[in-house]
């Protein structure tokens, strides 16, 4: 029977041992990689529902205005007549109407 209980002790122990590291998993999970996924998801449904006359900013920091979009691809104006041909992953954000 003495057997029994130290095995019971030393999982109990090692389960303790580890709770501090599974509880900083799951923290990390909630405050950290759930809300940056919901962010790019967010992006990604932006970047698909792009049409012409958005104002965008792209990752290099260029603000311009979408002329023609693609699959992949989209041309944005910015400057009178100058259109710069990027991929659509590469705009990373959305001007609001009001600016």
């Amino acid at each position: 029977m003495t057997t029994n209980l130290i095995i019971a002790n030393g999982t109990a122990e090692a389960i303790s041992g580890f709770l501090p590291f599974i509880l900083i998993i799951v923290i990390f999970y909630f405050l950290l990689i759930r809300p940056q996924r919901k962010q790019q998801k967010e992006l990604q449904e932006k970047q698909n529902a792009m049409k012409t006359g958005d104002k965008v900013i792209t990752a290099g920091g260029i603000h311009g205005i979408v002329r023609d979009v693609d699959d992949k691809t989209v041309k944005v104006e910015v400057a009178a007549g100058v259109l710069i041909k990027f991929e659509k992953a590469s705009i990373v954000s959305f001007v609001s109407k009001e600016n």
